[in-house]
């Protein structure tokens, strides 16, 4: 007979990930997605999280403000937002997509749910009318809202070939790999501000 009962081990830390394709893992077996990368390489620096994919392909921003209540009933500890792509690809007011952007943050913020937002930058091509807006509307909506802003989803993977797949959209596993060794540190200081059990 031990001495103590076993302790009662804290459940695991949900961790969600809204998102569109890139955040689904498009294109990519399960395990080689995004929110499965992610969680794995976690795991492996001690933290007992479960990584929600509510990534879902093609959606833009309004598609993920209009999902969130679905997402929310996971009732997650803390977020990833990962949405505007699909905005920018379609050339939609990028005004828009900072007000459904705005809203989710400040759904999240009511939560009380943590959120760590990950930018999208414009491809070029756009020119500075769109990328312009664009590209600011991440930083701003940061500011705004007092939350943690990782510049680039795609950093370190966009402008690399190797690392895309031939739809020369959507990263390669290695490419996931990449987005997950770059966002890590930022993911880890966002499950670090949680409150620990018991406190």
């Amino acid at each position: 007979m031990t001495p103590f009962p076993p302790a009662m081990a804290a459940p695991p830390i949900k961790l969600l990930a809204l998102g569109d394709s890139l955040t689904a893992g498009y294109g990519l077996p399960e395990p080689q997605g995004f929110t499965a990368q992610l969680q794995r390489a976690l795991v492996a620096k001690g933290y007992a999280v479960t990584v929600i994919n509510a990534g879902v392909s093609g959606d833009t921003t309004a598609g993920g403000l209009a999902r969130l209540d679905w997402a929310l009933a996971d009732r997650p500890d803390a977020a990833i937002v990962e949405l505007g792509a699909n905005d920018m690809l379609r050339g939609l007011d990028p005004a828009a997509a900072k007000a459904n952007l705005d809203a989710i943050l400040t759904r999240l913020k009511d939560q009380k749910i943590p959120t760590l937002l990950a930018g999208m930058l414009a491809t070029p091509s756009l020119g500075p009318t769109y990328t312009q807006p664009f590209n600011a509307l991440y930083p701003d909506l940061a500011a705004r809202h007092g939350v943690p802003l990782y510049p680039f989803f795609l950093d370190g993977v966009a402008t690399d070939r190797a690392l895309i797949q031939n739809d020369g959209l959507h990263p390669t596993a290695n490419g996931v790999a990449v987005i997950v060794e770059r966002i890590l540190p930022a993911v880890t200081r966002l499950l670090d501000s949680l409150p620990k059990s018991g406190s």
